[in-house]
């Protein structure tokens, strides 16, 4: 650990706080050789009564799901019957000890979660990930999702990942660079050599300590003492990579033939068993007396039934430095041992591996492994099997197939670029409709995730057309994904486009009638009074799918019943719980988000827009992630959170705009208006509505803040633009006739109009809007876990009414009627403090003041649930319901124990001492 007191500093730092009980995790890289398993050693020395599990990432096992994390709890395997079932379940599954499919990749990050906290249960646990680079990307998705999720168990854990190596990505964790030794540490490792040979050495390892070391083992005799000729240790040095390559390639070089062979199948073992390895190797005439050379040189490590290389790069070296049919015969020797051991996953890919040319029986094996990865949700590894199942393909239609689910399932594991190169790889023309569609779906999957929705939409509908009326089922699904990818771009003239091909088609049927006879910006209303509600309940019934579902909720909200809304919301949001669809969750809460939004139940939609931003992120869903930002920034705007606001539009309109993703730009420029008009500025306000207005152009896509829009002119003097906005929400609030936005119509004419039919339109706006908390709607709705629902879903919204009673108390006021303003006033405090919409509430107080009221805070603003952070109110909230400690972390993807310690911190906050005080507290 020369020169190393840094980074030893920093992983010290965090074992004394898993000593104490926090967890922490910490992201180790650098070049090859630098000392980055050094330091994993030096951690697992220091980490004293702790419990240390560790996994090494072997190249040859990238593609295996799962095995990084099984090697990793294969010493605590026996807790995974302490985890709840649905995780025990999980685990097994994805261990290959059961032949369950696993639906919910989310249900197996949990797992690994809860058994981190399970194995660190009676003291510290230190997790070491050597070579992260090189264990397969379901496991490191796992561990990375857990390891961003610990907080109090007691629990660190450490990656190391070797920078620039193919599939060298761990996200979200704090890094540690390590870099060279400087030429003190680096000569102290060098001791015995001349100086001149030192100097030498020094020069071409560049302060890589594990150059430095096997550079000065790999030399002769003559060279240790001062024969160096050009071609030893040239003057101008190779990579550094190739340089400790070819130190190893000498040691093993200098092995006999059989020990190589044997360390050759040992290379291509993705096992790690010595048994399965001398199984092999007896097919190839080598036995286990032929490891004790290599033993011997410190190449290999023999404990009980394992062996280990060194260092990855000896596998390397005795993997490449074999002739290429040696290394076939490897393969096939291993894929007879592993055949007969019942292990068909492993063994599909070592034929694979020994495959020269084209070859449908292990094509056919690895279309089975790839079958079988994806019922486990590991996307990636069913992307790989496909694409080497594809390129042993000889017949181009089924090639073309194959490339095709290889590229979909790279889309569903959040590898778009690699979709986009495996769909780039496709054999055209497509003569298969069916798979035709398959790759236009794929490709769209590219540019709705990172480029286009409008160019999403049109390589759907181009693929419509072509797939016709022989496959109609194929169609009519392409249409619906258009549809939705043109109402993510805001384009209503695309929408309308797609929906007239099928209109008869439930699911299209709203959209052509909505925008069907229009044009973006255009000010007549088709005439859906008749119409509309007959349709909107057909969709409903025919959603069974997510896209279904999902367009149903939109067009719902787009119609203003928002009730009907939310239940479609929730039930598209049980479904992809339900079924796994993992990668469908977060746009499903975005739509449950809006319909929150829509009916004033700003926490709720708080807490699961800010689960679904945590998913999108994951996922690296940037398309969603801008939409879930510019949705987030709405209720942070009504709270006056200036900061937060500007960040979030930021980042959304970063994204947004530059394609042409209309919905998410409007809605960031909408919550930027809205914070500036709570906070008084009317001009600022009425600039980014009129702009977020631009972004999506027709009437009904920017109904909901045309209110805004109407008050910020108004405020700023400019009657007209108020006057020309509240006609066209006027005149869509009649055709759509629904409460919600006849309220909002009526408010809007009582600012626009003459004072003397004010009254009776502020009046009016009241009475539609209900009592503002949602009166109980008929239908049971579920929670986002599928729960009932204690808080209901009606038509009223909280802070709409609030803000006409604002409205409405400050023209009374200005007609010096100050009993009745201060009635009004009064309601409309009490409702800005409830939601803790500060802006607003400072407005009211103001002028209720102004009117001669009472202005005393209420409890609200200094209440003891303001004390708690965010985290700590969602566990707070859950944990009044009766949840337990682990039905919590299951919904908030956390561990029981960080849980416990977050209701620990909480509890003395809010003055409880008990969940029933909890739930009495939160009730009153």
């Amino acid at each position: 650990m020369r020169g190393r007191s840094t980074e030893r500093e920093r992983i010290g730092r965090l074992l004394a706080d898993g000593r104490r009980g926090n967890s922490g995790a910490l992201l180790i890289h650098g070049e090859a050789g630098i000392g980055k398993s050094a330091l994993l050693d030096w951690a697992a020395g220091q980490a004293e009564g702790a419990r240390v599990l560790r996994v090494e990432g072997i190249e040859s096992e990238m593609e295996l799901a799962y095995g990084g994390l099984h090697q990793l709890f294969l010493p605590v395997l026996d807790l995974v019957d302490s985890l709840p079932p649905a995780q025990a379940d999980a685990l097994r599954a994805v261990f290959g000890l059961t032949s369950d499919e696993v639906r919910d990749s989310f249900t197996v990050g949990l797992a690994v979660l809860t058994m981190l906290s399970e194995a660190a249960a009676d003291g510290p646990l230190l997790c070491l990930v050597d070579d992260a680079q090189w264990v397969d990307r379901p496991s490191v998705d796992m561990l990375t999702f857990a390891a961003r999720r610990l907080r109090a168990e007691g629990v660190v854990m450490l990656f190391a990942v070797r920078d620039g190596a193919p599939g060298a990505t761990v996200k979200g964790l704090p890094g540690l660079l390590v870099e060279g030794l400087d030429r003190t540490a680096a000569a102290e490792l060098l001791t015995g050599l001349p100086p001149y040979v030192a100097d030498r050495v020094m020069e071409e390892a560049g302060g890589n300590p594990l150059a430095l070391i096997e550079l000065s083992a790999a030399l002769t005799p003559a060279q240790r003492a001062g024969r160096l000729g050009p071609l030893a240790l040239p003057e101008t040095a190779a990579g550094l990579r190739g340089r400790i390559q070819d130190g190893f390639l000498d040691q093993v070089g200098r092995l006999p033939e059989a020990t190589r062979l044997v360390l050759l199948v040992a290379a291509a073992d993705d096992t790690g068993s010595l048994g399965t390895v001398l199984e092999a190797a007896r097919e190839l005439g080598a036995g286990v007396e032929d490891l004790e050379p290599a033993e011997r040189a410190g190449l290999v490590i023999l404990s009980g039934e394992l062996v280990r290389f060194r260092h990855p790069l000896v596998r390397y070296a005795a993997y490449r430095s074999a002739p290429l049919a040696r290394r076939i015969a490897a393969h096939r020797a291993l894929a007879g041992a592993l055949g007969g051991a019942g292990q068909p996953h492993r063994r599909a890919w070592h034929l694979a591996a020994a495959a020269t040319g084209p070859d449908e029986g292990v094509a056919e094996e690895l279309e089975r492994v790839a079958e079988w990865a994806g019922n486990r949700q590991a996307m990636a590894s069913a992307s790989a099997a496909y694409e080497r199942a594809a390129q042993l393909t000889a017949d181009r239609d089924l090639r073309a197939r194959r490339l095709v689910q290889a590229a979909r399932k790279a889309a569903d594991a959040g590898q778009d670029q690699r979709c986009g190169a495996l769909a780039d790889q496709v054999p055209l023309p497509l003569a298969d409709q069916e798979v035709a569609a398959n790759f236009a779906r794929a490709r769209a999957a590219v540019e709705l995730g990172h480029r286009s929705p409008a160019a999403a939409a049109r390589i759907l509908l181009d693929s419509a057309d072509l797939t016709g009326a022989a496959h109609p089922e194929a169609t009519a699904s392409l249409l619906v994904d258009a549809v939705h990818a043109a109402y993510s771009g805001g384009d209503a003239a695309l929408m309308a486009e797609v929906a007239s091909r099928a209109p008869e088609l439930p699911v299209l049927a709203v959209p052509a009638l909505l925008f069907g006879d229009g044009v973006p910006g255009a000010s007549g209303v088709p005439d859906v009074s008749g119409a509309l509600r007959p349709l909107v309940a057909a969709t409903e019934v025919a959603a069974t799918g997510v896209m279904e579902r999902l367009l149903t909720g939109i067009h719902c909200l787009l119609t203003g019943d928002h009730p009907t809304a939310r239940r479609v919301a929730l039930g598209a949001v049980a479904h992809c719980r339900e079924q796994g669809i993992s990668g469908w969750l977060p746009t499903t809460l975005d739509l449950l988000v809006r319909t929150e939004l829509a009916l004033g139940q700003h926490e709720e939609a708080v807490a699961r827009g800010s689960e679904a931003l945590r998913l999108a992120e994951y996922y690296d869903l940037a398309h969603r992630a801008s939409h879930l930002r510019a949705a987030l920034a709405l209720p942070a705007a009504v709270r006056g959170e200036e900061e937060q606001v500007r960040a979030l539009t930021e980042e959304a309109l970063g994204y947004a705009r530059p394609r042409g993703v209309g919905r998410a730009a409007a809605d960031a420029l909408w919550a930027r208006g809205l914070l500036e008009l709570g906070l008084g500025r009317a001009q600022a306000a009425l600039d980014e509505l009129a702009a977020a207005r631009q972004e999506v152009g027709h009437p009904l896509l920017c109904l909901p803040l045309l209110p805004d829009l109407v008050e910020a002119a108004v405020r700023a003097g400019h009657p007209e633009r108020a006057a020309q906005a509240a006609g066209v929400l006027d005149a869509w609030a009649t055709a759509l006739d629904r409460p919600a936005l006849g309220a909002l119509a009526a408010r809007c004419r009582a600012l626009t109009g003459p004072d003397g039919t004010a009254e009776q339109h502020f009046t009016a706006a009241l009475a539609l809007h209900g009592d503002g908390n949602g009166d109980s709607d008929s239908d049971s709705d579920s929670d986002r876990h599928g729960t009932t629902d204690r808080h209901g879903a009606g038509t009223g919204n909280a802070f709409d009414r609030a803000r006409t009673a604002l409205l409405y108390g400050e023209w009374l006021r200005r007609l010096r009627r100050q009993i009745d303003a201060r009635e009004q006033l009064r309601a409309a405090l009490d409702g800005f403090e409830a939601l803790g919409a500060r802006p607003w509430a400072e407005r009211a107080r103001s002028e209720l003041g102004a009117a001669g009221g009472e202005t005393v805070l209420t409890t609200r603003q200094d209440g003891p649930i303001s004390l708690l952070s965010p985290q700590e109110r969602e566990v707070v909230r859950l944990a009044a319901t009766g949840a337990s400690n682990r039905e919590i972390a299951a919904q908030l993807f956390l561990s029981p124990r960080t849980v416990g310690h977050h209701l620990y911190r909480a509890f003395p906050k809010l003055g409880v001492g008990s969940r029933t005080e909890l739930a009495a507290l939160l009730a009153a």
